[in-house]
């Protein structure tokens, strides 16, 4: 059966399923079932240390550590518009982490989306992407993970709206938009291409935060799909230049920026900032390379319409561009230059992918709430910017509006439709 005949009959299956499934499987971990003894394959130093590794590459702490919160314990909340995930633990915990998984029941979770009691996971576990990733990989993250110290924290259960609560219902998602399977292999390309692919579709799930998602959260595939929400922010295309695209840049410059979160106009932050502190900054030379030749080399697209239209009239944005001059002259050109050209490491705004974008939510949050680069090596003091709390809607369109018209700059205005969180 075609992938579109699946997704069109979902919504009667979903809702039929609503109405006739009686028991929701709880959220917790489940028992392992006796007999299998997880400690039987000892492992070594070598994949200890290579599994620790791969654990960074995929960002499990990022993911699955709350704020304050001991390393990999979970409770970490992720909202959607299904409602609340929260992260569970993943340490070896025998009560509340995952230390009574085996080797196998790891695989299932990680390539398969099944928990150990043999219930789905919800794909807000990035299964679709980890999918792709070497049996041997998973192994080796496995066996890091219970060489690690257990935590025992108990995490609070998701807080889904309805009918999306119903657990069973994951399998005919899973039936409808997942396929277990690894890559296929591009002969034509070489051996740093193939690397870079492997480390962006599989353990770095890129696509999962960097692509829009449909109306039941799957991943849309058109390349001229535009980016992700992410917490109020943005997680702009990967295909479009005029965004996160890497195209234009050379491999050095693209490996140096994954690395470091700091490239030639400006610095990862939001969501952003944190994926290169806790993961990105640790990347080995090579695999950064290599993950900088694949994301260069990915096709190019003009982004679908991001659905923010905002109209004002020609008289509403002359007024908004005199507003926001005044503004801008007042509170930030001292740190950004009175023609938007930054200073000292501060970003430049004049040509700046992150403010021309169509869709403009990440310079209305770093206007409203401020944001701060990861401190790395390779930016070890970044410069962050304060939250302008004091602004209100009013404001805050009009300083995004001139800076997103001025200095070369075209982009459109920003309305004050959508502002409010």
């Amino acid at each position: 059966m075609s992938r579109a005949i699946r997704v069109w009959i979902v919504p009667a299956v979903l809702l039929a399923g609503a109405l006739t499934v009686t028991a929701v499987m709880t959220t917790g971990g489940g028992e392992r079932p006796a007999g299998v003894d997880k400690r039987a394959d000892p492992a070594s130093a070598e994949r200890v240390e290579r599994g620790r590794y791969l654990a960074r590459v995929g960002n499990c702490t990022g993911c699955h550590t709350e704020p304050g919160g001991e390393p990999l314990a979970g409770g970490l909340a992720l909202e959607t518009d299904f409602g609340t995930f929260r992260t569970p633990n993943i340490t070896p915990d025998g009560s509340t982490g995952i230390g009574d998984w085996s080797r196998e029941q790891f695989r299932d979770a990680m390539l398969r989306g099944q928990r150990a009691d043999g219930a789905p996971l919800y794909p807000a576990c990035p299964y679709p992407s980890f999918t792709h990733t070497r049996v041997e990989d998973i192994d080796a993250i496995h066996a890091w993970i219970q060489s690690i110290d257990p935590v025992t924290h108990e995490t609070r259960d998701h807080d889904l709206d309805f009918p999306y609560g119903i657990r069973g219902l994951v399998n005919v998602w899973q039936w409808a938009f997942f396929q277990p399977a690894s890559l296929d292999n591009a002969g034509d390309r070489d051996e740093q291409w193939h690397r870079g692919r492997y480390l962006v579709e599989g353990l770095g799930h890129c696509s999962e935060c960097h692509r829009d998602r449909g109306t039941f959260g799957a991943v849309r595939e058109a390349v001229d799909a535009p980016g992700g929400m992410i917490h109020g922010w943005y997680a702009p295309s990967l295909n479009s230049p005029d965004e996160a695209g890497l195209q234009q840049w050379s491999t050095a410059e693209a490996a140096d920026f994954l690395r470091s979160g700091k490239g030639n106009d400006s610095a990862m932050v939001g969501p952003m900032a944190g994926v290169v502190f806790d993961s990105l900054q640790y990347l080995r030379p090579d695999d950064a390379r290599a993950m900088a030749e694949y994301l260069r080399a990915l096709p190019t697209a003009e982004i679908e319409a991001s659905g923010y239209r905002p109209r004002p009239s020609p008289e509403t944005v002359k007024a908004m561009m005199e507003r926001g001059e005044r503004l801008y002259g007042r509170d930030c050109a001292d740190c950004h230059g009175d023609a938007g050209e930054g200073d000292d490491g501060v970003a430049a705004l004049a040509g700046n992918r992150a403010v021309t974008m169509e869709n403009p939510a990440n310079i209305v949050r770093m206007i409203r709430r401020g944001g701060f680069p990861a401190s790395t090596p390779g930016n070890p003091y970044p410069h962050g910017m304060p939250p302008f709390q004091q602004y209100g809607d009013r404001d805050i369109a009009s300083v995004a509006t001139y800076i997103r018209q001025s200095w070369g700059n075209e982009a459109p205005p920003v309305s004050t439709i959508g502002l409010a969180e």
